[in-house]
């Protein structure tokens, strides 16, 4: 069922900012930024503060995303890419088995956890990142091979995000079950999975569409950078 703030979603780096992750907050008076060793993400309210908040932010981090409009940035930054992603978002629990077993990773997994999302996805998660939330993963031969977890967070929506596999174990429905655990665990604390993905990644789409996920909107990262 939707929930009547669901708008809250059309700028999720603020809105979590603004609420349950006030804490993980930069604030420079209408424009939000993630604590970079967190996350390099950022959210605007006020456009015409954009420039001077950018710019001050990029003296804390080489490489940052704005999630949302095009920001205006100062002429020493650069817009490296505009990554175009949908905002998916599911409304009821998942009913798939969960045949292998999940573990909750801790402090102690941290460096295998950021090895593994960096490995897939590089540039992204930060010693740091682990911190926002819950992090699942699955383990063979003792070897960390799939992980799930949560990043953004807000009062009553929280993101499903590092959904990665090691390329050598893909194909065996590791990904399909952590998220079944991650989203219906979600649900068990009274909020509402979501999550995003580039629009080109037309396997992973496939596959949150099966479990359930339906397309709200797309929304674009803006990856920005030192002019140099």
């Amino acid at each position: 069922m939707k929930s009547a703030d669901e708008n809250k979603l059309d700028n999720p780096t603020w809105n979590s900012l603004s609420e349950t992750h006030s804490g993980f907050a930069i604030d420079y008076n209408g424009t939000k930024f993630y604590n970079p060793d967190y996350c390099p993400f950022g959210g605007v309210l006020k456009p015409e503060s954009t420039i001077t908040a950018i710019n001050e932010y990029a003296a804390l981090a080489e490489s940052f995303f704005i999630i949302g409009e095009k920001p205006e940035i100062p002429d020493s930054l650069k817009i490296v890419k505009e990554l175009v992603c949908l905002q998916m978002i599911i409304y009821d629990k998942i009913d798939q088995p969960i045949t292998t077993e999940i573990t909750k990773l801790t402090e102690e997994h941290n460096t295998e956890l950021c090895d593994l999302v960096n490995l897939v996805q590089p540039g992204y998660f930060k010693t740091k990142t682990p911190l926002l939330g819950d992090y699942y993963g699955i383990f063979k031969d003792n070897q960390l091979v799939a992980i799930t977890g949560e990043r953004m967070k807000m009062n009553n929506f929280t993101e499903v995000s590092a959904i990665v596999t090691h390329p050598d174990h893909t194909g065996k429905g590791y990904a399909k079950q952590l998220i079944t655990h991650c989203v219906n665990t979600i649900f068990s604390q009274n909020k509402t999975p979501y999550l995003h993905v580039v629009e080109s990644n037309i396997g992973a789409i496939g596959l949150y569409e099966k479990l359930g996920f339906v397309t709200r909107r797309k929304i674009s990262l803006w990856n920005i950078s030192k002019n140099q």
